[in-house]
């Protein structure tokens, strides 16, 4: 308790100091770039910055950058952007980076816009690395180096649950018993609880990373849609493979129910195999995202307003969200498998109705 005070107590005084060299300055806080620069993925993993001004300094870790453009494949780091131009050559090929999308260009760096203001250069395949996919790799050691150990420990000598076991090992009988045997049935859930403990536990500790204010964390992994969108896919997968005979037959020809109805039923059954991952792939990224931003936005009004006099209120703010977050990390997980083992529940079911 006395460590969460005393980081509280610090961040209520770095951050009117920061405000007020911020105020004192005649640029125009922009929190749209701001919060969207800390939600989206980048090319670089940012440690630690200060300094201000022309001596405002960064510690960044440079990232592998993966393009394939016009036949070849270019590999480097991104720190060979240079940090004016943002501009990159490879094997006779030039590319600029521009707010986390690489562009082909030419030597000098020109680009086109539309009336929008877009930049409608060509852009290369980009297979880059990027910190998404560095946490992404973060969370699976992290869950190995936990089940290796927990496994371990039940592959020894039986004894009373200790450690690391002793925490996880509720967690796992009641992903096993509450949610997988009590949404598809004691008898066929056996075959589903691996996938459903991976994706409890991968959403899970990727959801906490991303809250950890700090590197390695502050990535918004499960805020991206391609990331849930493929979780969400994955549940499609399983549960359509494995559906039954009597859930292909009620979705595909809807028995007992008359011809005019069947018209009508037989279609919305058939959408409804794709709104179902559609609402797993938003409800997750939409609820993940929204922290992120409520607690940038709260951080962000001692700078809109341009007072310290707000900063102890939107500091507390911003603790209440955070650990909000954590409850919010944990039921979001819980949510994904819970949908996800109902959904395949209702496939694997033999009865008819």
């Amino acid at each position: 308790m006395k460590k969460v005070f005393s980081l509280l107590l610090v961040i209520l005084v770095s951050i009117p100091l920061f405000a007020s060299e911020k105020s004192s300055k005649d640029e125009e806080f922009d929190p749209t770039d701001l919060i969207m620069h800390h939600i989206s993925d980048a090319h670089s993993w940012h440690v630690v910055s200060w300094g201000e001004g022309e001596n405002e300094k960064h510690i960044e870790i440079p990232l592998p950058i993966l393009l394939y453009s016009e036949g070849k494949i270019h590999t480097f780091l991104f720190s060979k952007f240079d940090k004016k131009t943002h501009i990159a050559q490879s094997k006779g090929q030039y590319f600029i980076y521009d707010h986390g999308t690489i562009y082909q260009t030419n030597k000098e760096g020109v680009v086109t816009k539309d009336s929008h203001g877009h930049i409608v250069n060509e852009k290369p395949f980009d297979f880059s690395l990027t910190k998404n996919v560095w946490s992404m790799w973060l969370s699976l050691i992290i869950i190995l180096a936990i089940f290796i150990t927990i496994a371990k420990m039940y592959s020894d000598k039986p004894s009373r649950p200790k450690g690391i076991q002793s925490f996880f090992e509720p967690i796992i009988i009641f992903v096993k018993n509450d949610i997988a045997e009590e949404q598809i049935g004691s008898h066929k859930a056996h075959k589903f609880v691996p996938y459903l403990l991976t994706v409890f536990f991968f959403i899970w500790i990727n959801n906490l990373i991303g809250l950890v204010p700090f590197f390695p964390g502050g990535s918004n992994f499960t805020g991206n849609i391609s990331v849930t969108m493929v979780l969400a896919i994955m549940t499609f997968i399983v549960t359509n493979i494995n559906g039954s005979k009597s859930y292909w037959k009620h979705t595909l020809t809807a028995p007992g129910v008359p011809a005019f109805v069947k018209v009508l039923l037989v279609p919305v059954e058939i959408i409804g195999l794709f709104t179902k991952p559609f609402a797993l792939t938003i409800r997750l990224l939409a609820n993940i995202t929204a922290g992120h931003i409520i607690i940038l936005s709260l951080v962000c009004l001692i700078f809109i307003l341009n007072t310290v006099i707000i900063s102890p209120v939107s500091v507390l703010l911003s603790m209440v969200m955070f650990m909000l977050e954590l409850l919010v990390a944990l039921l979001q997980a819980y949510i994904f498998t819970l949908l996800s083992a109902m959904f395949i529940g209702m496939a694997v079911a033999d009865e008819e109705h």
